[in-house]
């Protein structure tokens, strides 16, 4: 297995930049791997391809305004993106500028002073400020749009999930973008029911892979739970014959995280997952035998990504890159803002 085996020519014109309007009108690309078939749709019409009984999990993290600037004590700005929270006043950041040494004071622009308290590996610090910075997050910081895209963002809650509930994200779980409390309600009424599990999405699952070989990426931790009522509902669903359907990478790791944490014994009694709450370092990668997930919705993912591996360890790589190929011709809309897939 290398690297390059999961790239693909994308034209910078299918880099989707603005987000469709409604929510629920994306296009929806279905992937079927029994039948190894391929159909379009809205996302809409997702509803056809689910079932009464079926189970989705959303992720309900939020996005926080993580971008904010500062000024070094030398009077040099620099960018800092919030990756985590380590304590009450410990950030794990990723820095913009030069100089960042262990022990440099910065003072946040609108915000509190602050110092870098350890350097970690490339453009990454923990930064411990003088109080805690979330207070002033909403007047001082700037919501983290993935690079790709150059449009301003009129309307900040458009990168926001209409469910989203715990704050803690640096990038927004995309899959979920599609979802309108109208299309929420539309699969209700036919039978689907949801549960939320959470994780705080970090920047690595997206970035590129620059090793050769995909098993030498070392994939940063990421802090996820699944409480005990989701897991009640994720057991009862398969015991009733639904489908445990993952809305996002995100979910998925979540939920093969908890399915990590069932015995043998008891996944030999039908249990599927154990409630779970702490960091995932799961990095999926064809060979992998999915415990828990039986479809997944999802958007199309960046070439030499984690998650283009991790669909297509759900799905054959053969077959997402086909899928992709098609997706490019017939002018589909990538990344964040972009069309969805269902793979079942």
């Amino acid at each position: 297995m290398k690297t390059d085996d999961f790239d693909y020519v994308l034209p910078p014109e299918r880099i989707a930049q603005t987000p469709v309007e409604p929510r629920h009108a994306a296009r929806l690309l279905v992937i079927d791997r029994q039948h190894d078939e391929l159909a379009h749709a809205t996302f809409w019409q997702i509803s056809d391809y689910l079932r009464p009984g079926d189970l989705l999990v959303i992720n309900q993290t939020r996005v926080i305004p993580a971008r904010v600037f500062a000024r070094k004590d030398t009077g040099g700005r620099v960018e800092l993106l919030l990756l985590r929270r380590q304590d009450e006043l410990t950030w794990e950041t990723l820095v913009g500028g030069k100089g960042m040494l262990a022990g440099r004071q910065l003072v946040v622009e609108g915000g509190p002073p602050g110092e870098v308290a350890a350097v970690l590996e490339g453009a990454r610090r923990l930064v411990r400020f003088s109080e805690p910075l979330e207070p002033y997050l909403p007047a001082v910081g700037q919501m983290p749009l993935p690079p790709y895209i150059h449009t301003p963002l009129s309307d900040p809650e458009r990168y926001q999930t209409v469910y989203a509930r715990q704050p803690g994200s640096a990038a927004a779980p995309t899959a979920g973008l599609h979802f309108t409390p109208e299309l929420m309600a539309h699969l209700q009424a036919n039978g689907v029911r949801f549960a939320s599990v959470t994780l705080h999405v970090g920047l690595d699952t997206f970035a590129p892979v620059t090793e050769d070989d995909p098993r030498e990426h070392h994939i940063h931790t990421e802090w996820c739970e699944l409480p005990p009522e989701t897991a009640a509902h994720i057991n009862q669903a398969r015991a009733n014959g639904g489908r445990i359907v993952a809305v996002g990478t995100t979910s998925v790791r979540t939920l093969e995280s908890a399915a990590r944490q069932v015995a043998p014994e008891d996944g030999k009694r039908g249990v599927v997952v154990q409630p779970f709450a702490g960091a995932t370092d799961l990095f999926i990668l064809p060979g992998y035998t999915f415990r828990a997930v039986d479809a997944m919705i999802t958007n199309f993912h960046l070439p030499r990504s984690t998650l283009l591996m991790l669909v297509s360890a759900f799905a054959g790589r053969e077959r997402m890159l086909a899928a992709y190929q098609a997706a490019v011709e017939l002018g589909y809309r990538f990344f964040s803002f972009g069309d969805a897939t269902l793979i079942f």
